[in-house]
């Protein structure tokens, strides 16, 4: 053991460990959640980019000593590099506005540091963790950007993951491309359109919601780093703010920009609100696709049964041969957490008083682990299920050509009139559409064919790259006259 002290007193500390006597009292005061702030790795790493980019400012306006200033910087890189993250062991979940989590940090650094220099960990005489590793800085303007770094590292594997599903609903848009089934609104019968056009619809609103996590990123570039303790730059000297600024960008990777006012900017986390919504936002979405993944392969015999998800585990413990669509499950589980976390996030965000916001290591928590859960959900869905999704061609040929919803597609050809008839007598006889048509000798079964054809039914373009462009058809091509 070493011994320690702060303001309250004498402590003794395991020899072995990095951290040190503020890290303990944190531990104790807060046994929340038992979680550590190490499940955060991209907050270890933004806490010591921050650190790094505050002793290369503070070393180059003269205000820290060289030699102490690279062992500094170079303990932050160990950390940056994965090395010593067992070390951060405050709860997750933590009054104080930070300070522990930003003290576990000034306590490791300073101690990595000590060791670089070959002296005794504990000897803050030498180099101290509030007087060189904290220096220029408050827990203030440490903590929320160290934060905003930690989920712009984040944000980056969300975006790449979302990227990963959306390739994936386009690769299966292209495979049933021309596969016709009927659409539906409010569970009803509407038009017919194609498989393709439904599962290209889920590409497109997956890539939407990408480009909006884009958008909301770059409200956290802009950091409160010089601000100090409520914004007025108190013991930080001139010229630290936009120094520490540049170092930060090229640390971390992100062009990060000083606050225009550091007052405001200390104390307001409209930017983790922005950011929550949005990732509610992706969650309502994913859930959406997945409600509709599970309908669309409900059955299979007493379902919709158009689709089949891929087999991933029996489903029950009762009910041989029993399937169940466990991941658009699991999906929609991790979407209800997103959005419940935009409630925590908003009342934390409210609750803020005056100059500083106490309540960010909840709003952080809340954040980055949604971010890292909607990220597993994506690559989730995507890889073991998506990818594998199978389509029942003859069941959803045969439900289009039984739908009342294809005298939609006569009304140009035949005339509303007729076409309402044809409908009529199709509902009350349970027969299909084109069979009544071929019946009352409206059409020929070539005329239908062509009528019916994906092209022409669901409006579908040629694509790209196709041997033959398949022709519009009109109604022109089929009759000079509407038929009787």
């Amino acid at each position: 053991m070493r011994q320690e002290k702060d303001l309250l007193g004498y402590r003794d500390i395991p020899a072995n460990v990095y951290w040190g006597i503020q890290t303990l009292r944190a531990v104790e005061n807060f046994p929340i959640t038992g979680t550590p702030i190490s499940h955060h790795p991209n907050l270890i790493k933004g806490l010591a980019a921050v650190k790094m980019a505050c002793a290369q400012s503070n070393a180059e306006l003269g205000d820290l000593d060289p030699a102490i200033a690279s062992a500094i910087i170079g303990a932050c890189q160990r950390i940056i590099d994965g090395e010593h993250h067992d070390q951060f062991i405050v709860d997750v979940i933590q009054g104080g506005a930070g300070t522990s989590t930003n003290m576990n940090a000034n306590e490791v650094i300073a101690n990595l540091a000590l060791e670089i220099t070959g002296h005794e960990r504990a000897r803050y005489d030498i180099i101290n963790p509030n007087d060189h590793v904290n220096l220029s800085q408050s827990t203030n303007d440490a903590y929320p950007t160290a934060l905003k770094v930690s989920l712009l590292y984040s944000i980056e594997d969300l975006k790449a993951a979302m990227r990963h599903l959306e390739n994936t609903f386009e690769e299966k848009a292209d495979q049933f491309y021309t596969i016709l089934k009927m659409g539906r609104t409010q569970l009803q019968d509407a038009v017919p359109m194609t498989l393709g056009q439904e599962f290209k619809a889920f590409a497109i609103m997956i890539g939407e919601d990408r480009a909006r996590i884009d958008e909301v990123a770059t409200l956290l570039t802009e950091i409160n780093l010089g601000a100090t303790a409520i914004g007025t730059g108190i013991n930080a000297p001139h010229g630290y703010a936009a120094l520490a600024a540049n170092y930060l960008s090229a640390v971390s990777g992100f062009n990060v920009v000083t606050a225009a006012d550091l007052v405001e900017a200390t104390q307001d986390v409209g930017s983790f609100v922005q950011l929550s919504g949005t990732l509610k936002r992706v969650a309502v979405k994913l859930s959406k696709i997945c409600n509709d993944l599970r309908l669309l392969s409900s059955g299979p015999r007493a379902g919709f049964g158009e689709i089949n998800l891929p087999a991933m585990q029996a489903g029950s413990s009762i009910m041989p041969g029993k399937v169940n669509p466990v991941i658009p499950e699991v999906v929609s589980q991790v979407a209800y957490e997103v959005i419940g976390n935009d409630v925590t996030i908003s009342m934390a965000a409210e609750a803020g008083q005056l100059q500083l916001n106490a309540f960010e290591p909840i709003i952080f928590h809340k954040l980055d682990s949604g971010i890292a859960h909607l990220t597993a959900a994506c690559h989730t869905l995507a890889d073991r299920c998506v990818s594998g999704i199978s389509a029942n061609q003859e069941r959803l040929r045969g439900m289009v050509e039984q739908s009342i919803g294809l005298a939609t597609a006569l009304n140009p050809l035949l005339g509303y009139s007729v076409a309402t008839s044809i409908a009529a007598e199709a509902l009350a006889s349970g027969r299909g559409v084109a069979e009544i048509v071929r019946e009352r000798g409206l059409m020929t079964q070539a005329e239908l064919d062509l009528v019916l054809s994906p092209e022409r039914l669901a409006n579908l373009r040629p694509r790209v790259g196709d041997a033959e462009e398949r022709a519009q058809v009109s109604k022109e091509q089929l009759f000079e006259e509407p038929q009787p």
